[in-house]
């Protein structure tokens, strides 16, 4: 690696200070699983990382709001939210989701607002946020503002944020009534870069679908929501006609794109394969 000056800043005013929003060689450092990789390999040459490390303990809490959304610090490790209580009680799914997110030493050091803003649509959170609703809390030197995850993301580990803007929170609305899944196929281990990831939340009763919301991810350049499948769920029963017609709709609605995990024509089978599997088993649930 190159020489890099390493700023620690002891509080969020400072941190953003630091920040240069006409230098991309300048960068934040939270737990650094994916900077430090794209830094040895020589894809990233920072001039200057700003460590996040001495404000953490102020924007790392898990809590559930007086609403019941779910509130998280941005320097909240992953490994917090697979253990975390609230998030067991309040997005069971995020927890869930976890169990096979890269691996345990991965999850002991990553954090939700760093692997949210390294934007690789490989991830496995970004398309279960998405159909959460969530939003995320962003402070740059013009103050602070909120947007949600499904417009984080704007291109291949690119992001809405300007480069010196840092992200505090994450916070998901509350889900009363709405059960939600994700999916992923692996090639290899569980743990492994997905081919595809896809996330279901859904609103049933009498197993009619009252509302929906669909992402997929891994197999295409970003996460994003199937809205026209969306759309054709919404109002209808649920069964096994519907479950074929929305897979086939979400197979060909989906920006897939081709890479070393498959064709094409292979990531189409696996979105039309898994969004059936996952209505199917959430549909169940909701009826049993």
């Amino acid at each position: 690696m190159v020489p890099f000056e390493l700023a620690e800043p002891e509080s969020l005013a400072q941190a953003v200070a630091m920040l240069d929003p006409e230098d991309s060689t300048v960068r934040p450092i939270a737990g650094g699983t994916a900077l430090m990789l794209m830094m040895k390999s020589g894809l990233y040459r920072p001039r200057r990382l700003v460590s996040l490390r001495k404000i953490g303990s102020g924007l790392a809490d898990i809590r559930v709001g007086a609403d019941g959304s779910l509130q998280i610090g941005a320097m909240a490790r992953l490994a917090d939210l697979r253990f975390s209580a609230e998030v067991h009680d309040a997005a069971p799914v995020i927890a869930e989701t976890l169990l096979t997110h890269s691996n345990v030493r991965v999850r002991n050091v990553a954090t939700i607002g760093g692997n949210l803003a390294h934007a690789d649509p490989h991830m496995d959170l970004p398309p279960v946020l998405i159909v959460l609703g969530a939003r995320i809390g962003v402070v740059g030197p013009a103050g602070e503002r909120e947007i949600a995850v499904e417009d984080l993301v704007t291109g291949y580990l690119e992001t809405a944020l300007n480069n010196s803007e840092l992200i505090t929170s994450v916070t998901v609305p509350p889900q009363t009534g709405w059960r939600t899944t994700y999916l992923k196929c692996t090639a290899r281990s569980a743990d492994d870069w997905p081919a595809l990831g896809i996330a279901v939340s859904i609103h049933i009763e009498d197993r009619i679908v009252r509302d929906v919301r669909i992402a997929v991810g891994a197999a295409t350049e970003t996460a994003r929501r199937l809205l026209g499948t969306e759309v054709l769920l919404a109002g209808r029963i649920l069964d096994d006609a519907l479950l074929r017609e929305a897979g086939r709709a979400a197979a060909a609605e989906a920006p897939v794109v081709a890479d070393q995990h498959g064709s094409v024509a292979y990531k189409r089978v696996l979105v039309e394969v898994h969004l059936r599997r996952a209505l199917a088993g959430i549909g169940q649930k909701a009826i049993a």
